[in-house]
């Protein structure tokens, strides 16, 4: 795995409660609508990450390994 994750925010799916972006503003930020995204397409691992999209209340971030393209979260079934 590498220290650089790719990190999605399904605008579909997202519900606006601003956790993501209240947790971690470095990292995500709401948009004109109040969605959640990244706020670069690429981000550095960090366990700050991981913890967002964890606490996510519908699983709306995925995280993928930026060079290996391998889910890191949600885990696979």
């Amino acid at each position: 795995m590498t220290d650089r994750w790719k990190v999605t925010v399904d605008p579909r799916v997202c519900v606006r409660t601003g956790l993501c972006a209240a947790s971690a503003p470095k990292e995500f930020q709401l948009d004109e609508r109040g969605q959640g995204r990244a706020t670069a397409d690429v981000l550095p691992a960090s366990e700050e990450v991981l913890e967002v999209a964890e606490s996510c209340p519908i699983e709306a971030i995925s995280i993928t390994d930026a060079e290996t393209a391998e889910l890191v979260f949600p885990p696979p079934d």
